[in-house]
């Protein structure tokens, strides 16, 4: 799906030029589920608008599908994202004036589909987030978790290979917050999604197959707790506690975004919902008795050797502001 070479990116700053990434290698498999977590300010949604098409790197290649995304052409880039990848932020980022099904038709306009195809479409991936009954709703009548699931089906109805959510739950409180990562699990388990997710949250970022630490623009990985391995192979082959019995069953699969029967001929199809889930089985994880991931604090030695020198002596402050801003400023004379 994803691999990463050598990826830089730099932003000017005044006289000086910020490194926000410093060589980040990383290889995504497909239907792989991904967490980043680390400190402010050092990278982390830098990265994920990279892998998104938002940004180019400096340097660097960021090869998607076997396709260098750092050398498309902008036409070509849009294409990529409005095909395959869909975004979840932090913010919601809905249009305010418009209803809940308008705000997720949106999504299909760049693919052409046709308004009856598109607005029963939009109905469906509403209805599959739980929210059949708040189609003609516009957001300020709706609650902060409410429309994160209106931002998720948006991100869903297109039915891209990949799902990009950035700090989806930094708005919402804890009870709004287990719901929503419950629903992202669902969606990833039963569509087959390969699936990047940046967190703060350690409670989260367990729940993933792979975790990885941004510090200082470089990724390392952290060591999985003891059992999180064998609580990822259950995720990935649907035999965990859902699937035992006097277990609460497993949520029944959502249902497709496309219409019965087919849609308009001018609709663009997505790429096909896996039935066979075997393939999501996780990686291989390292030994199950490594460090627990309650630490908040992301200390370097939580960082497996990734073969990224200076990790543990970088000598620099953690930036206030979110996002992407980068990890160290170098001044010009």
């Amino acid at each position: 799906m994803y691999k990463l070479s050598g990826v830089t990116k730099n932003y000017r700053k005044g006289r000086g030029m910020v490194a926000a990434l410093r060589g980040v290698d990383l290889v995504i498999e497909d239907g792989e589920w991904l967490a980043v977590q680390g400190p402010t300010g050092h990278g982390k949604s830098t990265l994920l608008q990279i892998l998104g098409g938002l940004d180019r790197p400096s340097s660097g290649i960021v090869e998607f599908d076997g396709r260098d995304l750092a050398q498309l052409r902008e036409a070509e880039m849009t294409k990529v994202r409005a095909l395959s990848i869909g975004f979840v932020f932090q913010t919601f980022n809905l249009v305010p004036t418009l209803s809940a099904l308008e705000n997720v038709e949106a999504a299909l306009v760049p693919l052409r589909v046709g308004a009856a195809a598109r607005r029963q479409r939009a109905t469906m991936a509403l209805e599959a987030v739980g929210l059949g009954d708040r189609l003609r709703h516009v957001p300020g009548e709706l609650s902060g978790g409410q429309q994160q699931r209106v931002a998720i089906a948006r991100a869903l109805v297109k039915e891209p290979k990949v799902l990009l959510a950035d700090e989806p739950t930094g708005n919402l409180d804890e009870d709004t917050r287990d719901e929503i990562i419950a629903l992202l699990e669902t969606m990833w388990r039963e569509r087959g999604l390969t699936m990047v997710l940046v967190t703060h949250d350690s409670s989260i970022a367990r729940r993933a197959q792979r975790i990885g630490v941004m510090k200082n623009g470089r990724l390392g990985f952290r060591q999985p707790r003891p059992g999180q391995a064998a609580r990822a192979q259950a995720v990935g082959t649907g035999t965990g506690p859902a699937g035992s019995a006097g277990a609460e069953t497993a949520p029944s699969p959502a249902p497709a975004l496309n219409p019965a029967g087919g849609s308009s001929p001018d609709a663009q199809a997505g790429p096909p919902w896996v039935s066979d889930h075997s393939a999501l089985q996780p990686p291989d994880l390292p030994d199950p008795q490594a460090a627990d991931l309650e630490d908040s604090d992301l200390e370097d030695s939580d960082l497996e050797d990734s073969g990224l020198p200076g990790l543990e002596h970088s000598g620099l402050s953690d930036f206030e502001d979110d996002d992407s801003e980068p990890a160290d400023t170098i001044t010009f004379d």
